[in-house]
């Protein structure tokens, strides 16, 4: 789910591309879509890079590359009841994100078990940067973990996009589990919400009055935030991979 923005300037940048055969300039798109700073352009492409959607061609000045297309303008398949609802079969991954995270050898539940000892967490969605998690009021899915992963508190999933995390073992379609929390340790991943407008999964780092939001891919930048700019959704307790 993309911001309004990050949605416009997707769609902009696509029609450049496809009329004129380049992609647009950083005045073009900050003229097109009523921005006062280029600075605001670099955060939404940073968010829709980060998302998939488009990715920057090297060594080439204004060479952007469009993806894939929001799904609210390709045909779409309407979820039944029974599809929305039904449980996704997963295979845990080990919980150390410091490094490249590896599948257990088999998977540490059984969904046609009924005897298993599991909780249903609602899957809100793709995070890396868009929509505020308040704003993804209705689960697309529901997920069976084990009761051991999630301990105390309220707990949900979310599906990642993009690659920005994949040094700490984090792919692009893995499904994280988070604890709901408003604040997290120095060093912790964590939901962040920016500027009450845009949510990604980063380390959190505390650099004096500032925060510091880390990528775990060289690819990425750090990016520095002040105080009042960052607030914590929730920290990362796990994840699960398909395949």
């Amino acid at each position: 789910m993309l911001t309004k923005k990050q949605h416009q300037l997707l769609i902009y940048i696509h029609d450049c591309l496809e009329n004129r055969g380049v992609s647009p300039s950083f005045d073009e798109m900050k003229e097109a879509l009523d921005l006062k700073s280029k600075s605001g352009i670099h955060r939404l492409i940073t968010g829709l890079t980060e998302r998939g959607f488009i990715r920057r061609l090297p060594h080439r000045a204004r060479a952007l590359e469009v993806l894939k297309l929001p799904e609210d303008i390709r045909p779409r398949e309407i979820p039944t009841e029974a599809t929305a609802k039904a449980p996704v079969s997963l295979n845990l991954i080990q919980g150390d994100f410091k490094g490249k995270g590896k599948p257990v050898k088999e998977p540490l539940i059984d969904n046609g078990d009924k005897n298993s000892d599991s909780v249903s967490l609602p899957l809100y969605g793709r995070i890396a940067a868009g929509t505020p998690i308040e704003a993804l009021s209705d689960p697309t899915n529901f997920v069976n973990v084990p009761n051991a992963m999630v301990g105390t508190g309220s707990h949900y999933c979310l599906e990642v996009a993009g690659d920005s995390m994949v040094d700490a073992g984090i792919h692009d379609g893995d499904t994280v589990i988070i604890q709901e929390s408003k604040t997290a340790e120095n060093g912790k991943i964590v939901v962040a919400l920016i500027d009450d407008g845009e949510v990604t999964l980063k380390r959190l780092r505390r650099k004096g009055g500032s925060i510091a939001l880390e990528a775990a891919n060289p690819d990425y930048e750090t990016r520095i935030f002040g105080p009042d700019q960052v607030k914590v959704q929730g920290q990362l307790v796990g994840l699960f991979r398909q395949y």
